[in-house]
């Protein structure tokens, strides 16, 4: 009988499991799926526009360039090492924040990460409710109402069918960009676009915080889409997997929006999918250039709806004292997430969506902080000792509240504050820095530091070992 169910757990389409714990018996997969999932999620067009940021604020081609890629390895190492936590523990990421803010306190970096990720998935409707309002001859509110539809689907699947989106849109994107590439370079030359130098130190700077910060975003649900790997995969190779796949995909989107913004100027900002179909004038190009706009949106879409819905399912858990919800329980949050970031898709396809990504931006101040602090207690203070099962006791091991984590998360976003620039938001000491966000630097390293040297001075709270369901007979 357990090999029976063991063996439904591994085949089913249908993912049965919420936020519990994942038993080895029905782990799955391989760290290609990681690669590609994060490939194919980074190929789309909200990459495209982060890119072409960089050149419209007042960048060159190869500073532009250099400075997106340095900032895709320091945060595409942040959000890996996040995403190589998946298989160790077998649990969706955010859930490992009651370690750091016990079993209640986790419920702060959780409202905000619900809040920003149906935000973005606003942001994303929007776009492709464009491509797809083109593509099926339909007005944008019934393009909208049809992707919605289909997020609500791939999500309710759950794991197993999102790395499958995530090959394909792989495949795909990678066929699109190629040919957007070699059309928009069509008599131009890498050489000619590189010559012309001006560096500057606050360009330079803006280049590096926006690829940083997009990778960073990802950090509070990125272990959600490892936690089915086999418990032997090794962390370092889950990690590289992660890794080259965010990067990579990420960098390719930007640099694409670095020449598109170089090359047609005021033909490309603020007309992004326009201009992207337009290289491939009309017919079944275009058509074929939308669809692949829609499919890139779709992949981050849907990652954004499951990850809030695991984040939502945490707080209901850890309030009621649960180690799982039901998959109707999971199927109405999913609707529930998917409608929230559709009404607000539709409400701001015009106008509103615009302040509110800028707000969007600054919420990214309270995740830094949760990501230093997540990281430094996991590899540095308890060393992947974690008590799997005492996660889900309000009264074990972590208990409710944690004062140090708590209080290391505020003084975190507190002092983020004179370095942030957004459109919500300026602080006081941005213009010294040529008005360069550099907050994200500032929530990493000094919330770190605090949460590591606190966490000497007060009571251990860790086991010998890594406590797993496994191992004490609970799964």
């Amino acid at each position: 009988m357990a090999r029976t169910a063991s063996h439904s757990g591994r085949t089913a389409l249908v993912e049965r499991r919420s936020i519990d714990y994942i038993p080895d018996a029905e782990r799955h997969g391989n760290l290609f799926s990681q690669f590609t999932l994060w490939f194919g999620a980074n190929l789309q067009i909200t990459a495209v526009v982060v890119g072409a940021l960089a050149v419209v604020l007042g960048g060159d081609v190869f500073w532009s360039l250099i400075g997106l890629l340095i900032g895709q390895i320091l945060g595409g190492s942040v959000m890996a090492l996040h995403g190589a936590q998946g298989p160790q523990l077998g649990l969706p990421q955010m859930i490992s924040s009651r370690v750091q803010f016990g079993v209640y306190g986790s419920i702060i970096p959780l409202v905000l990460v619900c809040v920003m990720y149906v935000g973005f998935s606003a942001g994303g409707t929007v776009l492709a409710g464009q491509a797809i309002g083109e593509l099926l001859a339909v007005n944008n509110t019934v393009a909208i109402l049809i992707f919605a539809a289909v997020v609500i689907l791939l999500t309710g699947l759950g794991y197993r069918i999102i790395h499958a989106m995530g090959r394909v849109s792989s495949i795909i994107g990678t066929l699109a960009f190629l040919y957007l590439f070699a059309t928009l370079l069509s008599g131009h030359t890498w050489g000619t676009l590189l010559a012309h130098r001006h560096f500057t130190v606050a360009s330079f700077l803006l280049a590096v915080s926006l690829s940083a910060s997009w990778q960073i975003a990802y950090g509070p649900y990125v272990a959600d889409y490892s936690r089915y790997l086999p418990k032997s995969t090794s962390a370092l190779h889950t990690f590289l997997a992660v890794f080259s796949g965010t990067v990579i995909g990420a960098q390719v989107s930007m640099t694409f929006g670095v020449l598109a913004a170089s090359l047609a100027g005021d033909r490309f900002a603020g007309h992004e999918v326009a201009f992207i179909v337009g290289l491939g004038a009309t017919g079944m190009i275009a058509s074929i250039l939308y669809f692949a706009i829609a499919l890139g949106k779709l992949t981050i879409t849907t990652l954004n709806a499951y990850g809030s819905v695991m984040s939502v399912a945490t707080i209901v858990t850890g309030l009621g004292q649960r180690r799982e919800v039901s998959q109707r329980t999971r199927l109405v949050f999913v609707i529930l997430s998917v409608g929230v970031s559709s009404a607000l898709a539709l409400a701001g396809q015009h106008s509103f969506l615009k302040a509110f990504s800028s707000f969007l931006l600054f919420l990214l101040v309270f995740f830094t902080p949760w990501s230093a602090i997540n990281l430094v207690d996991y590899y540095w203070v308890t060393r992947e000792r974690y008590d799997v099962p005492a996660l889900f006791d309000a009264n074990g091991r972590y208990g409710r509240w944690n004062p140090v984590g708590i209080a290391v998360y505020m003084v975190g976003v507190l002092v983020q504050m004179p370095f942030v620039a957004t459109g919500f938001y300026t602080g006081q000491w941005v213009g010294y820095l040529g008005g360069v966000d550099i907050s994200w630097i500032v929530g990493i390293i000094v919330p770190g530091t605090l949460y590591y040297v606190a966490t000497r001075f007060t009571p251990s709270r860790l086991p010998d070992q890594l406590i797993l369901p496994d191992t004490v007979g609970d799964a």
